[in-house]
């Protein structure tokens, strides 16, 4: 398999997911303005949206989506908890999950993250307080959740927990305030400790510094 991917994007979610499965991927940074990737490729022409996570598999099919890729990788390695069977009542709550941070945290959180060019400054300023406006409570339903448990669907760790942990990186990043939701921080802190994740957390930080050279 191969990954295309940009550090600390979106794509951040299936590098974890992949550790976790223990399935190995090359990984192919690309360049999100220009739309080029490391190995000469346009990613355009792979994925007609230009955009990462793009995962290309050994039969050279494609695929795209967060949701996707990470139930895709989850049923590889079904000895393992990251995807429920798709028989069973909680593989419809992991969807669940899945929708809530794609819909509800990842698109507001995106909307701190980047403004279209030639936006409405005004406009952007509008968009940006609306986001703050949204995220407490949704953040805060996610941290009730947590209440008492490890990861968002129990004592073990699935794709939407990759998810959301890369969600809680862009929120850092953003600068929100995380606060006043401690299960947040500790949910955070858990994560990156894992021994699958912190090696992918080390990388991602050293791809994008060297993209900043």
């Amino acid at each position: 398999m191969k990954l295309y991917a940009s550090p600390f994007a979106c794509s951040f979610t299936v590098r974890v997911a992949l550790a976790e499965a223990g399935l190995d991927a090359e990984i192919v940074w690309v360049d999100l303005q220009t739309k080029q990737a490391a190995d000469g490729v346009d990613l355009r022409t792979l994925n007609a949206k230009g955009q990462v996570p793009t995962l290309v598999l050994d039969d050279r099919a494609v695929l795209t989506e967060i949701g996707a890729i990470l139930q895709y990788l989850g049923d590889r390695v079904p000895a393992r908890p990251l995807v429920p069977p798709p028989a069973a009542f909680e593989r419809y709550r992991l969807q669940e999950w899945l929708s809530f941070i794609a819909g509800e945290i990842h698109k507001t959180l995106g909307v701190l993250l980047i403004t279209a060019p030639g936006f409405d400054p005004a406009g952007a300023e509008v968009t940006r307080r609306l986001a703050h406006h949204l995220l407490p409570a949704r953040l805060g339903h996610i941290a009730r959740a947590l209440d008492g448990r490890s990861f968002l669907m129990g004592e073990y760790f699935t794709v939407a927990d990759a998810y959301l942990f890369n969600m809680l990186i862009w929120a850092r990043y953003v600068e929100l305030d995380l606060a006043p939701w401690p299960a947040l921080g500790a949910y955070f802190a858990r994560l990156a400790a894992r021994p699958a994740i912190a090696p992918v957390l080390a990388e991602e930080r050293a791809a994008r510094l060297a993209a900043q050279r």
